[in-house]
């Protein structure tokens, strides 16, 4: 009996110093934030757009804007450095008394896919006390990364700072270029969709003043209503499910498909994907609910190619695969079709697998990543991802670079 008394009071003293230690290590243990959430566009019927404007050093044209803007009755979101923010305080305060939002936009414009976390998180912190100092208000939750380079390391380094939202970019004016006024309004209204997010620049040697009015009036015209950023974020559609999922590294549509037992035409579909190959690190899906496959049609169809669309799109809409559609109309290379051009559909088979054939293209004189990533129906981030490129201004007459699916 006494034996026994012993040895519960000594289980007793166990199970006191392990809870103990236990505590201890969670107490000393760091705690991590959840990562920053990628976000190019709201997922949304309505007609919404969030006008955003980065500001990387001079802010030459910030009183140009501010006026248009106010004209106009229309908030913004502007994007800040630090740099900038030491420069022109008096007109960074102008964007915050007229009721504009603002984010961190680092504090000298580093590539952070190339700069270690605590340079990172350094860069936003000193932007985020100079912003404060300026103006009473914080740049949190919103970042936009210099050059929109990011990553997995970056989103996590970012959130972990307290920027929960890394703002990027449905349409990007690329305005810097000094494209003239008409070319930037055509590249929005005729790009434009519900839950959009417009880039454009203050900087002194943009025509971005000059296109302001065309551009809002035609937007006006379509029925489009101009909201701030996180305005834009509160019309984003819920999921049927009431699920969604935050793009991983390495991840494709069908892996993630085959995750929740939906299709990737589904989550296609849900999601308003123009090219199912294209999804990023941080991009927020919605799971839609599942409801299996369509039975297979009974006989082949035509189909006419229409602007923006690739093989792969044309094969999930049809329930079939790339390759059975390249056999049926003996296309040499998957990746280049032409619109108008007609296509027989052969009958659906069970899955869909990517293509998988790459090409290769030579920089020639005049040519940008826009450019190139026009023609071949991709996104200059995903050819600068493709080939390693750290600054999508940067390449040369000559260089050959990989063009993914």
């Amino acid at each position: 009996m006494i034996k026994m008394i012993k040895k519960y009071k000594l289980v007793k003293i166990v199970a006191a110093l392990v809870a103990s230690l236990l505590m201890m290590i969670s107490l000393t243990l760091p705690v991590f934030a959840a990562p920053s959430q990628a976000v190019y566009r709201v997922n949304t019927t309505a007609k919404v757009v969030s006008f955003t404007f980065d500001d990387g050093s001079d802010g030459g044209h910030i009183n140009e804007i501010l006026a248009i803007l106010a004209k106009n009755n229309i908030k913004a979101t502007f994007f800040l450095t630090g740099v900038a923010t030491q420069q022109h305080p008096s007109l960074i305060r102008n964007i915050v008394n007229q009721g504009h939002e603002i984010g961190n936009h680092s504090f000298n414009h580093p590539d952070f896919a190339k700069i270690s976390t605590a340079q990172m998180k350094d860069q936003l912190n000193r932007t985020e006390t100079i912003v404060k100092n300026a103006t009473g208000k914080t740049t949190k939750p919103f970042f936009r990364p210099p050059f929109g380079a990011s990553n997995t390391t970056v989103l996590n380094a970012v959130g972990d700072a307290g920027y929960t939202k890394t703002i990027m970019w449905t349409i990007d004016t690329v305005d810097w270029r000094g494209d003239s006024a008409a070319t930037m309004t055509n590249k929005v209204v005729n790009n434009i969709v519900p839950g959009a997010i417009i880039l454009m620049h203050t900087g002194q040697d943009t025509f971005t003043p000059e296109a302001l009015p065309g551009m809002i009036s035609k937007l006006k015209s379509l029925g489009y209503k101009f909201v701030t950023v996180s305005q834009l974020l509160t019309y984003q559609s819920s999921s049927p499910t009431g699920k969604t999922h935050i793009v991983k590294s390495g991840e494709t549509l069908y892996s993630i498909a085959l995750r929740y037992g939906v299709t990737v035409q589904q989550l296609a579909t849900a999601n308003r994907l123009a090219n199912p190959n294209l999804i990023r690190v941080g991009q927020v899906l919605t799971i839609p609910g599942t409801g299996g496959t369509t039975p297979p049609p009974t006989t082949t169809t035509r189909h006419t190619v229409r602007t923006g669309e690739t093989l792969y799109a044309i094969a999930l809409r049809y329930g079939t695969t790339v390759q059975q559609i390249v056999a049926a109309n003996k296309i040499t290379n998957p990746n280049l079709i032409r619109v108008g051009q007609v296509l027989t559909i052969p009958a659906r088979s069970q899955t869909t697998p990517p293509p998988t054939s790459t090409i290769k293209y030579t920089v020639k004189s005049g040519d940008t990543l826009y450019r190139i990533a026009q023609r071949y129906n991709t996104t200059a981030l995903e050819i600068a991802r493709a080939n390693n490129i750290a600054n999508l201004n940067l390449i040369r007459v000559g260089q050959v670079l990989t063009i993914p699916n």
